[in-house]
């Protein structure tokens, strides 16, 4: 098992998708086809399992271990992995985290518990701290917290008295829209002991980067990594026209995954991954559904639009 110590999140993580067989099993061999296809894209610095996109919300515990023992296993050795945890209260976190350190993790990105924060936890600090102290004690490991946007967001003043109590958070994913980005941005990275701040607005991803942030951890990039490496190599070499030209292929996709409603993104996602010759078959678990006839046209007119291509037929012959 190798795992990257001392890992600092930035740059350009993709977050991977999960498949299943029909009968709502994980397709391992699917799975670590999509997982390999990611780790390939030249220019990545991470890759991350267990999140939103891999459909979190629907796996057990058990499961989870399994996703995060076979993505070690297919591609841990060369990219670091950062594994999500998922949970509603701060000692089954606290599990979830050994069991991730445990199985190869490089890193985790913490959920938060959103029963509580749905109603207003956000406006108590303390829970905050004590639910990633809790799981810092659990662990060594590196802690990004996944920044909600809007009504679910920790406010800025507690991701200073993080940073300042809990040497091991070290970053955010932030979902956040405009001026709250661009001040988690110049507030966190300019801490005394900078917390990186990694954008997920891939709806803006061009705009967003602009502003500075340290990386990238986006859905997106299970489909479009290459894209979005060469954005971020764009804006980092300060390539206005180039980053443009390469945002107006992105456009495209991210008008479509990012469409609403928002919980159907990475079903479309799913669907693109199929389209491209990339996943044998689009299935998610409920409570999510497949898409209809006329939503999944649209999935195939932005990939056109898009510019990508067919790859061939090796993922189909998984499902064969």
């Amino acid at each position: 098992m190798t795992r990257f110590k001392n890992y600092v999140p930035q740059g350009v993580i993709p977050a991977t998708l999960l498949a299943f067989d029909n009968e709502l099993a994980i397709d391992e061999e699917a799975t670590r086809a999509h997982l390999a296809h990611v780790a390939a894209v030249d220019g990545i610095s991470a890759m991350t399992v267990n999140g939103h996109a891999s459909e979190i919300h629907a796996c057990g515990v058990d499961e989870q271990r399994r996703i995060l023992e076979l993505s070690v296993d297919e591609v841990g050795g060369r990219l670091p992995l950062i594994s999500g945890i998922w949970a509603d209260g701060s000692h089954e976190a606290a599990m979830i985290a050994r069991m991730s350190e445990a199985a190869g993790a490089s890193a985790l990105l913490v959920f938060p518990p959103q029963p509580i924060m749905m109603m207003q936890g956000q406006m108590k600090p303390e829970m905050a701290l004590v639910h990633f102290s809790t799981i810092a004690d659990a662990t060594d490991l590196p802690l990004i917290a996944f920044q909600y946007p809007e009504s679910y967001a920790y406010p800025v003043e507690t991701l200073v008295r993080m940073a300042e109590e809990i040497p091991s958070f070290v970053a955010i994913k932030d979902w956040n829209a405009g001026a709250v980005h661009e001040t988690h941005i110049r507030t966190l990275q300019a801490l005394s002991r900078p917390i990186n701040v990694l954008s997920t607005n891939s709806a803006w991803l061009m705009a967003s980067l602009t502003m500075g942030p340290a990386g990238l951890l986006s859905g997106s990039g299970s489909v479009i990594a290459d894209l979005q490496v060469a954005l971020w190599q764009a804006i980092q070499a300060g390539d206005l026209k180039r980053a443009q030209a390469i945002n107006d292929r992105i456009n495209p996709t991210a008008r479509c995954f990012y469409a609403a409603p928002s919980t159907d993104m990475h079903n479309r996602m799913k669907e693109a991954l199929v389209m491209l010759g990339r996943m044998p078959r689009a299935v998610v678990r409920p409570p999510l559904t497949k898409l209809g006839a006329a939503e999944i046209e649209t999935v195939r007119q932005a990939i056109e639009a898009a510019g990508l291509t067919y790859e061939g037929a090796d993922m189909l012959r998984v499902a064969a």
